[in-house]
């Protein structure tokens, strides 16, 4: 068993390090960032970032999961009743969106155009992150399809289609539209409306 004050400090630890590689990312980009500019802006030296972090990629990952963390949707899909398919959807669509607030549009950025270069980066956000997204979505779906309180539909594109419309308004926000920029807060109950009136079933 971990002793908890020692757990304490490898969390803090991790976080440092994390902090430190989210501001070098964020300002260098993360082709020209080394783990040296990490360590030095983290105060620490080199060799310890690799105590924590396998290599520059899995500290983009841990820093992409936090960002996804950061902000969570005022629901969570473990409080919501099976039946409520709104709320459900609001929280799919809310947690991405709101996650993307100010402080990480720019190491967002750096984020999204790694994933597309880096084969080992989208293989890992595809398991962790997109993957077991999509499953939980689907079974919900195929759930409320079961009990009637939406019309059948094709699950595994429906949610793959909201999932790539929750990306692109990011992609959006990122390349300054102004309008998202403004009505951000907005969109989560908008998105959901939306949906809401294409799978709403005719009872």
């Amino acid at each position: 068993m971990t002793d908890p004050i020692q757990q304490q400090l490898i969390t803090a630890r991790k976080n440092q390090i994390l902090d430190a590689a989210a501001r070098v990312f964020a300002t260098k980009g993360f082709h020209a960032a080394t783990i040296k500019d990490v360590a030095s802006d983290a105060g620490i030296a080199a060799g310890t970032i690799y105590n924590y972090f396998e290599n520059k990629t899995a500290l983009l990952f841990a820093i992409f999961e936090r960002m996804r963390d950061s902000r969570q949707a005022l629901t969570t899909f473990a409080e919501l009743q099976p039946d409520d398919v709104r709320g459900f959807i609001r929280a799919f669509v809310a947690t991405p969106l709101m996650s993307l607030h100010s402080d990480y549009l720019d190491l967002f950025r750096v984020v999204i155009s790694e994933i597309m270069v880096n084969e080992e980066l989208r293989a890992l956000y595809a398991q962790q992150i997109i993957g077991p997204t999509l499953i939980i979505a689907e079974k919900w779906f195929q759930t409320w399809i079961a009990q009637g309180l939406i019309k059948p539909i094709d699950t595994g594109l429906m949610v793959r289609t909201l999932s790539s419309l929750i990306l692109g308004l990011m992609v959006q926000k990122l390349i300054g539209d102004e309008l998202l920029q403004t009505r951000w807060e907005s969109l989560p109950d908008t998105l959901t409306d939306l949906i809401m009136d294409g799978i709403r079933g005719e009872t």
